[in-house]
């Protein structure tokens, strides 16, 4: 079979190539048909910062798939958000979030969440802080 129009595959047996897209594989197909980051219950937000942990084992573990070692390999020389692993890695929020629950219940990364901005202190107290470190 050859393309007759755009996004349509080019041979009969390669339903799984779109000439302008590349190779499509859909994002349950990546996490295993999962959409929740685990049992942990972790919920991690798109500023969410990921550190590959300095004891985790490097990247060529086969137990990984690929997503999951190139989500390491990102993470390698520095801390980064979810947000930017998403772009990096070229994959959708969604399923970054279930990977890194994986390589966070592994042991392989560390996140450290936002503070909610209700845990955050109030305005008013601050500068009362401020003005009695002043007058000391």
């Amino acid at each position: 079979m050859t393309q007759d129009t755009p996004g349509t595959p080019r041979q009969s047996g390669s339903q799984w190539y779109d000439s302008e897209a590349g190779p499509l594989v859909r994002p349950y197909a990546m996490t295993g048909g999962r959409t929740t980051s685990g049992p942990s219950g972790v919920r991690l937000d798109l500023i969410a910062l990921v550190t590959l942990d300095p004891a985790a084992p490097r990247a060529d573990d086969t137990a990984l798939g690929p997503e999951h070692r190139t989500l390491i390999e990102l993470c390698r020389p520095e801390t980064q958000s979810v947000a930017e692993l998403s772009a990096g890695a070229d994959l959708p929020v969604g399923v970054v979030r279930v990977l890194l629950g994986d390589l966070l219940e592994s042991g392989r990364v560390t996140v450290s969440l936002p503070v909610p901005p209700a845990q955050l202190p109030d305005e008013r107290i601050l500068r009362e802080v401020i003005e009695g470190l002043k007058a000391l």
